[in-house]
C-alpha cells in the first residue's frame, strides 16, 4: 500500500477547498488567459502564450500533488484521542527547562507543520521528542546547539 499521510481534520479539509478551487476556478481563469493569447495571433513569439503555458502546468502540478495527496490522507480522529500521551492532533502546553519559557504545540503530520502558527510535525526533532510524554515527563531534544528539555505542562485537545 502506498505510504500513509497523516492529517489532522482540519488540515485534510484544507487541502479538499484548495483543490475545489483550482479546479474549479483557476482552471477556467487559466483556459480564458491561453485562449485571449491564442487570438493575438502567432504564438511562437507570444509571451503571454508562454506566461498562461507555464501557469497551467504549475496549476496542474498543483492538482495532482493535492489528489496524491487525499488518496495517501489518513485522517487523525481527535476526538477518539486519548489526552494521556501526546500524540498527533493533540496540544501540548511545554516549559523550557534551561529558560523556564512556556511554549504550546499543536503536533501535526509533516504535510501541515507551520511552526510559525505553533504546529510542528511529528517527524521534527521537538515532535518527535513529545510524542508518547505524559503530562510532567521531561522530552530531551538534541539540538545543533545542544540538548534542550522540555517538560510537559498540559495535553489537550
Amino acid at each position: 500500500m502506498a505510504e500513509q499521510m497523516l492529517l489532522t481534520k482540519e488540515g485534510y479539509e484544507k487541502i479538499v477547498a484548495e483543490h475545489e478551487e483550482l479546479v474549479t476556478v483557476r482552471r477556467k481563469e487559466v483556459a480564458e488567459r491561453i485562449k485571449e493569447a491564442i487570438s493575438y495571433g502567432d504564438i511562437s513569439e507570444n509571451s503571454e502564450y508562454d506566461s498562461a503555458k507555464n501557469e497551467q502546468a504549475e496549476l496542474e502540478e498543483r492538482i495532482n500533488k493535492l489528489e496524491n495527496m487525499m488518496r495517501k490522507a489518513k485522517i487523525i480522529d481527535e476526538s477518539a484521542m486519548s489526552k494521556d500521551h501526546v500524540g498527533i492532533g493533540l496540544k501540548v502546553k511545554v516549559k523550557e527547562m534551561e529558560t523556564d519559557e512556556i511554549s504550546e504545540f499543536s503536533i501535526v503530520g509533516s504535510t501541515e507543520a507551520d511552526p510559525f502558527e505553533g504546529k510542528i510535525s511529528n517527524e521534527s526533532l521537538v515532535g518527535a521528542a513529545l510524542l508518547g510524554k505524559m503530562v510532567n515527563e521531561i522530552a530531551e531534544v538534541q539540538v545543533p546547539d545542544g540538548i534542550v528539555h522540555y517538560q510537559v505542562l498540559e495535553i489537550y485537545k
